[in-house]
This record gives C-alpha cells, sequence and structure tokens, in this order.
C-alpha cells in the first residue's frame, strides 16, 4: 500500500478513535444539536466541542447548518451514518461468535 493512501487511513480512523469525537457522533444519530446542546448533553466544555466538531467537519463526517448565529451540526448520512451501519454489523456477528 502506498504510504500516502495508508496515511489517509491512519488520519480518518484517528478521528473516529477518539473518545469526544465518538460520544458527539453518537449523540448527533439522535439528531441535529448545537454547540450549547451537545456541551450539555454530554458534560463537555463548550471549547472542546466545539474543537471536535472543526475536525468532524473537516473530515466530512458532520454537517454544519447556520440558523442566524446559531450553528446547527449533523451527521454527514452520505458517509458517516453507512460506516457506521457496517461496524455494528460486525460487531454485532462477532459477539455472536
Amino acid at each position: 500500500m502506498k504510504t500516502r493512501t495508508y496515511e489517509f487511513y491512519k488520519n480518518f480512523l484517528k478521528i473516529l478513535c477518539n473518545k469526544t469525537r465518538f460520544e458527539i457522533i453518537i449523540l448527533l444519530r439522535k439528531g441535529p444539536k448545537s454547540v450549547n446542546e451537545i456541551s450539555k448533553k454530554l458534560g463537555f466544555e463548550q471549547s472542546r466541542v466545539s474543537h471536535n466538531l472543526k475536525k468532524l467537519e473537516k473530515s466530512g463526517l458532520v454537517k454544519c447548518d447556520c440558523n442566524g448565529k446559531k450553528r446547527i451540526y449533523c451527521l454527514n448520512g452520505d458517509y458517516i451514518v453507512p460506516i457506521l451501519g457496517k461496524m455494528e454489523e460486525i460487531i454485532h456477528i462477532k459477539n455472536k461468535k
């Protein structure tokens, strides 16, 4: 495998392996939320949430819509939702054995 390809995979998986980002993703599965809503629900400081949302948005896993000054975040259904579904299938199959 080319080094560049490996680096793309590695960086993508790093995004998912971060506990804060993973918790944000799982919360956003329930529906769109603002930074404040995410902070309150997860008990994280707003700056921590904002920093991680920026990385998720840059990676294409999360989308942001502006509603006035309020930024509303949601999962990018084209990418992360199918990935989570496949991961859950694998985990479910592995747990049955």
